[in-house]
């Protein structure tokens, strides 16, 4: 087993499986622009690698999978920077992971929140502990998911479901997300890892070319994200007045009161 690091990223390899590990544990794995990067570059390096068969996703620690964007790190941008780098870079990263060649399997070891469960969603296969609770929260700051939730989320559980999660921002545990199509599977916290194994060897076990053409197919049944759309809405509500006054009451764990500005 070798093992590559970049910013708040780790890669595993073992034979034919890669594991990248989302390790900021303390920020709750939260994404900031540079892991995103790193993270891009880590893609590629695995899209390059003919021996790699199969890429688990999954969180350092036990709480997060991974709790979305760092807010503190977007926050500070002016709305031109948001639109033209923040989005735009979580859109192609995000692209990256879901158009690998290769099957990917997120590993939902703790929470999946905003662009955390972007992250998921990107993934073929999404296999979470019974104790993981997802949600879609940004409209709860004012604003609403930029990393092609909005297609994606809909596309696996439907549209009302989707606009159930994103309009409200509730959470939703993993039995309710196994139900409505979210996860693929839920298993005791003691056992992920070992279901996350099994499911990877078996894709493993296949035929190489076969499987990852399958998987081509397949998304090619797929709507695209509209990322120029998310980007523009990300652009315009991430700063309004409701979203600086979201900022404020995340950061002082306060209800919010928006005035629709």
């Amino acid at each position: 087993m070798s093992a590559v690091t970049a910013p708040g990223l780790r890669l595993d390899l073992d034979g034919p499986i890669a594991t990248i590990t989302i390790d900021r544990p303390e920020k709750l794995n939260a994404m900031t622009p540079g892991m995103l990067e790193g993270l891009e570059s880590l893609l590629a390096s695995i899209e390059a690698d003919a021996d790699i068969r199969v890429v688990v996703l999954t969180g350092a620690g036990e709480r997060a999978f991974c709790a979305g964007a760092d807010i503190d790190a977007w926050s500070a941008l002016a709305p031109i920077d948001m639109w033209r780098s923040w989005v735009r870079l979580g859109h192609r990263v995000v692209d990256r992971l879901e158009g690998l060649r290769q099957p990917t399997i997120a590993a939902l070891n703790g929470v999946a929140f905003g662009g955390g469960l972007e992250l998921a969603l990107a993934c073929d296969l999404r296999i979470a502990a019974d104790t993981v609770t997802l949600a879609a929260p940004e409209v709860g700051i004012a604003t609403i998911p930029g990393w092609g939730m909005t297609t994606r989320l809909a596309v696996v559980a439907g549209p009302a479901r989707a606009k159930q999660m994103i309009l409200t921002g509730e959470r939703i545990d993993a039995r309710r997300a196994e139900a409505w199509g979210v996860l693929s599977e839920v298993v005791p916290t003691a056992e992920l890892q070992d279901a996350v194994r099994r499911t990877a060897e078996r894709i493993a076990a296949g035929a190489p070319v076969a499987v990852q053409v399958a998987k081509q197919l397949i998304d090619g049944l797929r709507p695209r994200a509209s990322a120029s759309l998310e980007a523009l809405g990300s652009g315009l509500t991430a700063f309004t007045d409701d979203a600086s006054e979201g900022r404020a009451s995340f950061r002082e764990r306060r209800q919010a009161r928006f005035k629709g500005s």
